[in-house]
């Protein structure tokens, strides 16, 4: 059974950081590609970026690209992102994502979840 566990969320100052952690198991991890996606109230769920866990090669909305790094932990089977520079508009719920192989921007091409975690950004 795979599961996907997000923590790191918070409240914080625009212009701060916070650092947000998947930790996945249930299978080996190898051949996937992990997403971060984010949901703001009343809106869609959309991605911000990607990464491929066997060579790291990672992809990024063009809303983060610059501010957000995602990053991954073979040893300890979690996918990190570092969020620097927020902004009232990162408020959202952040949920981490696993799919096979390539990366992808879609909700619908993932096949777990998890279950998210808050991240408020005040003004």
């Amino acid at each position: 059974q795979v599961q996907l566990v997000e923590s790191g969320g918070g409240l914080v100052q625009a212009g701060g950081s916070l650092r947000l952690s998947c930790a996945a198991s249930g299978r080996t991890f190898s051949s996937y590609a992990m997403g971060w996606f984010r949901q703001a109230p009343g809106k869609e769920r959309e991605f911000v970026a990607g990464i491929r866990w066997s060579d790291g090669k990672a992809y990024y909305a063009d809303s983060v690209k610059g501010r957000f790094t995602i990053s991954r932990d073979n040893a300890k089977n979690t996918v990190y992102l570092q969020m620097n520079s927020l902004k009232p508009e990162d408020t959202a719920v952040y949920y981490c994502a696993a799919k096979g192989r390539l990366i992808a921007t879609m909700t619908i091409e993932y096949d777990y979840w998890g279950q998210g975690t808050q991240v408020t950004v005040s003004s």
